[in-house]
């Protein structure tokens, strides 16, 4: 189990780096983590709703994704409320002070559950903490770290973040107040993210070593540019999402950083294209010279809404696009493109109705039941004969009043696990303006499919005279070769040999 004195030290990566590298050596390896607060989520094969980092993981195993390596989701809507989703599927939204004292046995009973049913399939099961295993106030009610930990009988790392600085006051704070009976479970520290030469720690890891009496088993140097997606919004926070690039006659696109955004990792391929200067917008001005705006989904439709239009975002929007600028709405931000949002149940936050952007006739109604599939088919209009396979996860409806011009025809891949009978006939998704310029989907990510990015990208280009790109990024080859490289250099600086005697295997 990897555990960490702090929130974003590093515990999602390094347990991707883990499951990577023992998969590596041959062994079958699954990852879990009992409870993931996060809006970006992902999808499984039997249309299950999980927490990104966990299918993330799991692509690092080589393997399937289940709702059983992520029994605990919570997805923030706003007013201190959370969505909770549990084994895949949505029970209910609760407060804060309601999930802390009245939810726990039941969510333990499936926490034990899907760990068993993980353990009786691998050799070994790399789980993943949550925030500080010694929050306090809270520690008796965590279901997260030190208690799934001895469930687990698992043997622990502690992460600490030397960029952050105090990384000793963490790593022994953290020991301390840990249970006698939690602690012997702590078999090893690793210290992350050190920038500059490692060996001018070797003093501060042998203090660390004398003082604890827990090993260092490495010192991990930070990793640029680790194109991995990124668990929750902390990590919206990183120079990858908004340093620019200095390219000339490239294209600009503006991704609006919604207050409730929710699977940005959806842009993560925009950020590996040649001649694209993406970037995650934080004020209106931003969107005034680019030639691309991109809406992302968001736990709350309506709420963001109603920001857009109270800070300026509305009229920046609708004032680029009057001037030529394409735009692309993924599921919220795909409600968001019509006349109205409304949620007649409150099922997001307390408002009824909000005013959209206006550049489609469509209206949307939030309702309870979630739709969470994977699909494909095939793209429409402009971009037909190009394949689509992607996934679905929302609370809504749109309807349109006029004339639709779908994105692609798509049906079911999966479900319950088994492919979809040929005989289901495809049903058409998103829509598109008559010049094509603005479109809106509910597939999450579409801009992983390289040839309809390219294709969207080169309409871009073609409109702004510049020349086309022939052959699409592969982004699948770029995700395989960043899990090679981090679990290269995990390997590299962790003492390999003491991590498989604190598994007891050679």
């Amino acid at each position: 189990m990897v555990i960490g004195t702090s929130s974003n030290v590093g515990k999602s990566i390094l347990a991707t780096a883990l499951c990577r590298i023992l998969t590596q050596d041959g062994h079958r390896v699954a990852p879990f983590k009992a409870q993931n607060m996060s809006l970006n989520s992902a999808v499984t094969p039997s249309g299950r709703e999980i927490g990104r980092a966990q299918a993330v993981q799991a692509e690092a195993c080589g393997i399937l994704s289940n709702e059983h390596m992520n029994p605990v989701l919570l997805k923030p809507t706003g007013n201190m409320q959370s969505q909770i989703v549990l084994q895949g599927r949505p029970i209910g939204t609760r407060s804060a002070k309601d999930y802390f004292y009245d939810e726990k046995e039941l969510l333990w009973w499936a926490v034990a559950e899907s760990y068993q049913f993980l353990a009786q399939r691998h050799d070994i099961i790399v789980i993943e903490g949550a925030g500080s295993p010694v929050e306090m106030n809270l520690k008796q009610r965590d279901i997260a770290n030190m208690r799934t930990a001895q469930m687990a009988d698992a043997s622990v790392l502690l992460i600490a973040d030397i960029d952050r600085g105090g990384v000793f006051a963490s790593i022994v704070g953290t020991l301390q107040l840990l249970d006698p009976n939690e602690k012997r479970l702590v078999k090893g520290i690793l210290i992350n993210k050190f920038r500059g030469d490692a060996g001018l720690f070797d003093e501060g890891r042998r203090w660390i070593e004398d003082y604890t009496g827990v090993p260092v088993l490495g010192v991990i140097p930070y990793i640029p540019n680790l194109a991995i997606d990124e668990e929750d919004s902390v990590g919206l926070s990183g120079d990858r999402y908004h340093q620019a690039k200095a390219i000339r006659n490239g294209i600009r696109v503006g991704i609006v950083q919604l207050p409730h955004i929710s699977n940005f990792t959806d842009f993560d391929p925009l950020f590996l294209e040649p001649g694209v200067d993406a970037s995650f917008c934080t004020s209106p001005e931003e969107l005034h010279h680019v030639d691309a705006i991109v809406i992302p989904g968001t736990k709350s439709t309506l709420m963001d809404l109603r920001w857009l239009d109270n800070t300026g975002w509305t009229a920046s929007i609708q004032r680029t696009v009057r001037g030529g600028a394409h735009v692309l709405g993924i599921c919220g931000g795909y409600q968001m493109l019509g006349m109205e949002v409304h949620d007649p149940e409150h099922l997001e936050s307390e408002i009824d109705t909000s005013s959209g952007l206006g550049l489609f006739d469509t209206v949307t109604t939030i309702c309870a039941d979630k739709t969470t599939v994977l699909v494909g088919g095939e793209f429409s209009g402009e971009f037909t004969g190009i394949p689509v396979k992607d996934y679905e996860i929302h609370m809504g409806v749109t309807e349109f009043p006029g004339a639709r011009n779908p994105l692609a025809m798509t049906r079911r891949v999966y479900t319950d696990g088994a492919y979809a009978p040929p005989s289901d006939s495809a049903v058409p998704e998103g829509h598109m303006s008559e010049d094509g310029r603005i479109i809106g989907t509910y597939l999450h990510g579409v801009l992983h499919n390289d040839v309809f990015r390219n294709a969207w990208l080169n309409r871009i280009r073609r409109h702004k005279g510049l020349p086309l790109q022939e052959k699409a990024t592969n982004v699948m080859a770029h995700r395989t070769e960043e899990f090679d490289r981090l679990a290269q250099v995990v390997r590299t600086h962790l003492d390999m040999s003491k991590l498989y005697d604190v598994l007891g295997l050679t």
